[in-house]
């Protein structure tokens, strides 16, 4: 899972302030591109101002000291900002636009609707307390070295002004909040607490700042880290007799697919679709687990049943894992080897300048996700990528062994396709190259899920893994996870599926091992539709890439497929099939300005 971390990510409506009168409020002067791109512009500043929290995240580093209290006023301001938005909107030719403004328009468009609705409709800033969390905009500054550390360190100490106020106002927000996001809001900050209790230490010792004012700071850091531990206190002790249930339900659920996804299809669709893909993929495992039957069983009699009969032979090469303190490890081993196969095959252009980090996993990212990539935002381009990897030091020896058999020797190179190369990682290379902020601000989680699980099949497809069967097989058995992410998703949220349905889901019908599926439970019961993004994206891609082949014939290379769909950063693939399929001679990258 990406944890966005990139852009699309945390939905920072909270961290807001008054703006003055801008540019982007005032009227427009003209309808063409020159004046698109000119409010294109003057609406990023205007949304920074009031997003400082978000600028920081992704690059913008102008308000790093700012930190605004969460409170009915800003509240509005937020929506009078997105209202006035869509009206400037409305104002431009749409269809005379450029491709790449017209996608622009779209995704500004569905953006300020989705402020809205999130706000006046879905209200989750009452009942998510996991919204309310700076920690991971002070560990940026703290981390990134896009500035001297003595004017970070001051950014830092300056944005700690209001955190007391902040979480004091966050209370006052939260009514009967879902009991799994409180006790998840509770774990992340008390996990990442440190990052004032100690990281800003540590720093203050590297730096140049002097001792008095040093002094000012680690007092500072030290009412921080109290107001920190106090919220999370606060929400362990909350009486709440009648929390709001983690399922959104039916209605709220297909607007917000509508807004995040931004598919074609509706959820209802992509649903159904999903459970036609498990049944294909079931088909497709069988064939294989009787090839593999004997090789690994000998003469002993085999299962009747398919799915018991795909599951033995699944156990049986799970056995095959690294050892519990050796998972961050087997994972940096894996980088180059696709590195070198992605340049062997010539599937796309690889970056060698831009660094990648395997690192464990921080604590206030902690809950969600085992893996995750954390990638430099459009305005800190040359930042590093982080691989966040969950540690698994703590945890008993038998869950331990079941998470390693889920991310065994075949599987876990597979996760490393998916978040590293050419997945994750690449694909936020690419778009961070390309002209359009928007599309990478804003970027569409389908697209970049999808991508990341478009990235698996294309690499077994190309020879990776020498054609095993075995490789195939536990391809087919990640790749359910993203069909059965959907199914859970949409199950869980629309359908009301239960706790016990669900985990017979995944570990019987997805084969997972039961630490994966509790963890899978976990995640469901505090997101939504997110879970969505990987299937949605992957079925798009491949649909295009078809619709694509057959338009070029025998001039289509996939590589060029390959690069010219990244070419166009994070927009949507709706967007991007209008633009690549469009009718008269291919062009190269058209997503520029």
């Amino acid at each position: 899972m990406i944890k966005k971390l990139l852009f699309m990510a945390c939905l920072c409506y909270f961290a807001l302030t008054g703006c003055k009168k801008d540019a982007s409020q005032g009227p427009l002067q003209g309808k063409d591109d020159a004046a698109f791109d000119i409010y294109e512009n003057s609406f990023l500043e205007g949304f920074w101002k009031l997003n400082p929290d978000w600028a920081t995240s992704i690059g913008y580093h102008k308000y790093d000291s700012l930190l605004f209290v969460p409170d009915d006023k800003n509240r509005e301001k937020m929506i009078t900002f997105a209202k006035v938005q869509i009206d400037s909107l409305s104002r431009f030719e749409v269809n005379t636009l450029s491709d790449a403004n017209r996608m622009d328009y779209h995704i500004m468009q569905n953006q300020m609707e989705e402020i809205e609705w999130n706000l006046q409709q879905l209200k989750a800033y009452q009942w998510d307390p996991s919204q309310y969390n700076v920690i991971g905009t002070f560990a940026t500054i703290l981390n990134e070295h896009y500035a001297p550390l003595n004017k970070r360190l001051r950014s830092f100490y300056q944005k700690m002004i209001n955190i007391p106020a902040y979480y004091k106002a966050a209370e006052k927000q939260i009514r009967n909040p879902v009991a799994e996001l409180t006790s998840l809001a509770a774990d992340q900050h008390l996990g990442g607490v440190g990052v004032f209790e100690k990281d800003f230490a540590d720093s203050l010792k590297k730096s140049s700042v002097p001792q008095a004012e040093q002094k000012l700071m680690l007092d500072r850091a030290r009412l921080s880290a109290d107001a920190i531990k106090a919220y999370a206190a606060w929400l362990k002790d909350l009486k709440n007799d009648k929390p709001r249930s983690f399922r959104l339900g039916k209605d709220l659920y297909d607007a917000k697919f509508k807004y995040q996804i931004q598919s074609e299809s509706t959820a209802q669709q992509i649903f159904n679709a999903a459970v036609e893909r498990k049944k294909y993929l079931h088909r497709e495992m069988t064939k294989i687990s009787k090839k593999l039957w004997p090789k690994y069983f000998g003469t002993k009699a085999m299962p009747a049943d398919s799915l018991t009969l795909i599951a033995q032979v699944i156990d049986t090469l799970s056995s095959k894992h690294a050892e519990q303190g050796e998972f961050q490890s087997a994972i940096e081993k894996q980088i180059p080897k696709l590195t070198a196969f992605v340049k062997a095959k010539d599937l796309l252009t690889l970056d060698p300048s831009k660094p990648l980090v395997v690192r464990k996993e921080p604590g206030y990212m902690a809950g969600v996700a085992g893996a995750s990539m954390s990638s430099p935002g459009p305005y800190d381009k040359e930042g590093n990528s982080y691989f966040n990897v969950g540690s698994l030091a703590a945890w008993p020896a038998d869950k331990a062994e079941s998470y390693l058999r889920e991310y065994n020797n075949y599987t876990l190179q597979i996760l490393c396709i998916h978040e590293a190369i050419p997945g994750h990682y690449v694909q936020l290379i690419y778009a961070n190259k390309t002209p359009s902020l928007i599309k990478s601000i804003f970027g569409n989680g389908a697209m970049v899920e999808g991508w990341a699980v478009y990235s698996e099949e294309m690499m077994l497809d190309a020879g990776f893994g020498g054609d095993d069967p075995e490789m195939r097989l536990m391809w087919y058995k990640f790749h359910l996870r993203s069909v059965c992410n959907t199914i859970l998703d949409y199950s869980v949220h629309a359908l009301s599926m239960t706790r016990p349905d669900a985990l017979k889901l995944l570990t019987r019908e997805a084969f997972q091992q039961q630490a994966e599926a509790e963890g899978k439970w976990k995640r469901v019961s505090v997101s939504s539709v997110q879970l969505d993004s990987y299937f949605t994206g992957y079925k798009e891609i491949m649909d295009l890439r078809e619709a694509y082949k057959k338009k070029l014939g025998d001039k289509y290379k996939l590589k060029e497929f390959n690069e010219k769909f990244l070419s166009f950063g994070n927009a949507p693939v709706r967007y991007i099939k209008e633009s690549m399929l469009a009718k008269g001679p291919v062009v190269g990258n058209i997503s520029g300005k």
